[in-house]
C-alpha cells in the first residue's frame, strides 16, 4: 500500500483529489462539565489522565489499592484531586458524577453495579466483560437506573480508525464487500507483568479493539462465523500465544485480522477496506503513526490527521460519554452494542480452542477465564 498501483486494481494512473472532510475527532459536551472520579491507576491509567488534561476535564479523585501508584498519578496530572483507596469513597462523593472504572474485568463487575446505585455514570475499561450474561445484567441495571454506561473501545477514535469508520458512514465507499487488519508488533513485554496469566491475551485484550472496529465496518450486520488460530512464536518469552489470526464471515462480505506479536523487526499495521465505491486503507510503523489512503473513481486521496490513538483514542470515549449525557441519548460507544464485539471475539477465542468454526453469540463467556 505504499504505492498507488498497488490499489488501483487495473493500474492506471489515477490523479490526486481532495479528501472528503469527515468528522474523525471527538466532539465536545456543549457545557456539560461533570467531577470525574478514576478507580483504577494501572498501566493505562496516564493515558486517560492524560487525554482528560488535555481535554479539560475535570478528575476530582483518584482510587488504586496502591496509594503511592494513585498519588503519583494525581499530582502528575490532577494536583488538586483527593485520592482514596477504598473506591466506595470516590462514588460516596456529590461532587463526581461520571465514574471511570480501570480495572481489570474480574474485579470491575461490582464497582461497576456499585457506581450505578450512587447514581453515577459509567466509563467501563475494555474488555467490558469476561461473560455475555453477565455484561447484558449490567446494561439493564444501567438503563433500569436511568445511568449511561460507556465502554472505553478507545481504537474507535485512533484518527485513521476514526477516519475510516466515518468514510463508511457517510457512504464514501459504497457498501462494504471486505476488511482486512493486520498489526506487526512484540507484544512479548507482557511476559513480565499479570497479563502474562491471560490465556487469550492477543484476541482477546489486544484483538478486541479490531474485533470492534469490525463492528463499525459493518454496521448492521451482523457476523455469521468465526474462525481463528493462534500459535506460540518460537523464542517468545510470554506465556499465551503471541500469533492469532481470524476470519470472519459476513451476508456478502469478508474480513480477516492477523496479529503477529512477536515481531522483532519491520514492526508495522495496516488496513484496508473494500467498498463498491472506493477502497480506503491505512498504513504505517505503528498503531499510533498512520497515513490513511481513499481511492475513488475520481482519483486518490490522503487526508492529513491530526492526533493518535494513544490521545485522541482516551479522550474521544469520555467526550462521547459526556456528550450523549448531556444530550440523554445512547452513547456511541454505548455497553449493550459492545456485547456484539465481544461475542465476536469470544466465539474467535473459541474457534482457536476447538479448531472448528463458531456463531458469534452462542460462546457465553470467555474461554480461559472460567
Amino acid at each position: 500500500m505504499s504505492e498507488d498501483r498497488e490499489c488501483r486494481g487495473s493500474g492506471e494512473a489515477q490523479r490526486e483529489t481532495q479528501a472528503p472532510e469527515l468528522s474523525y475527532l471527538p466532539r465536545e459536551p456543549r457545557a456539560y462539565s461533570p467531577g470525574i472520579g478514576l478507580i483504577g491507576c494501572g498501566g493505562i491509567a496516564p493515558y486517560h489522565l492524560g487525554a482528560y488534561a488535555a481535554a479539560g476535564y475535570r478528575v476530582t479523585a483518584l482510587c488504586d489499592v496502591d496509594e503511592a501508584r494513585a498519588t503519583k498519578l494525581r499530582d502528575e496530572h490532577f494536583p488538586g484531586a483527593a485520592v482514596s483507596t477504598d473506591y466506595r469513597t470516590v462514588l460516596d462523593r456529590d461532587d463526581i458524577e461520571v465514574a471511570d472504572i480501570a480495572v481489570h474485568p474480574e474485579h470491575r463487575t461490582p464497582i461497576t453495579e456499585a457506581a450505578f446505585k450512587a447514581g453515577k455514570h459509567v466509563l467501563s475499561q475494555k474488555p467490558f466483560v469476561v461473560d455475555l450474561d453477565e455484561g447484558e445484567a449490567l446494561v439493564a441495571l444501567a438503563e433500569r437506573l436511568g445511568r449511561k454506561l460507556a465502554v472505553n473501545q478507545n481504537g474507535r477514535w485512533a484518527p485513521h480508525f476514526s477516519y475510516m469508520r466515518e468514510a463508511v458512514r457517510r457512504g464514501v465507499v459504497g457498501e462494504v464487500c471486505a476488511a482486512h487488519l493486520s498489526t506487526h508488533w512484540s507484544h512479548d513485554w507482557t511476559a513480565d507483568t499479570p497479563f502474562n496469566e491471560v490465556r487469550h491475551l492477543i484476541l482477546y485484550d489486544f484483538g478486541i479493539h479490531w474485533f470492534d472496529i469490525l463492528g463499525c465496518f459493518f454496521a448492521g450486520r451482523p457476523a455469521k462465523r468465526v474462525r481463528a488460530t493462534t500459535a506460540h512464536a518460537p523464542g517468545q518469552r510470554a506465556k499465551p500465544d503471541m500469533l492469532a489470526q481470524a476470519t470472519v464471515e459476513y451476508e456478502s462480505g469478508q474480513a480477516s485480522l492477523v496479529f503477529d506479536g512477536f515481531t522483532t523487526f519491520g514492526a508495522c499495521a495496516r488496513g484496508i477496506i473494500v467498498g463498491t465505491e472506493g477502497t480506503i486503507a491505512c498504513e504505517g510503523p505503528n498503531i499510533n503513526e498512520q497515513q490513511v489512503t481513499l481511492w475513488t473513481a475520481e482519483g486518490y486521496a490522503r487526508p492529513a490527521l491530526d492526533g493518535s490513538w494513544f490521545t485522541t483514542g482516551f479522550h474521544g470515549t469520555m467526550a462521547e460519554l459526556l456528550c450523549a449525557i448531556e444530550e440523554e441519548r445512547e452513547p456511541f460507544n454505548g455497553a449493550r452494542e459492545n456485547l456484539n464485539s465481544l461475542a465476536l471475539c469470544f466465539a474467535a477465542a473459541a474457534s482457536a480452542d476447538t479448531g472448528e468454526p463458531e456463531v458469534p453469540g452462542a460462546v457465553r463467556r470467555m474461554p480461559g477465564t472460567e
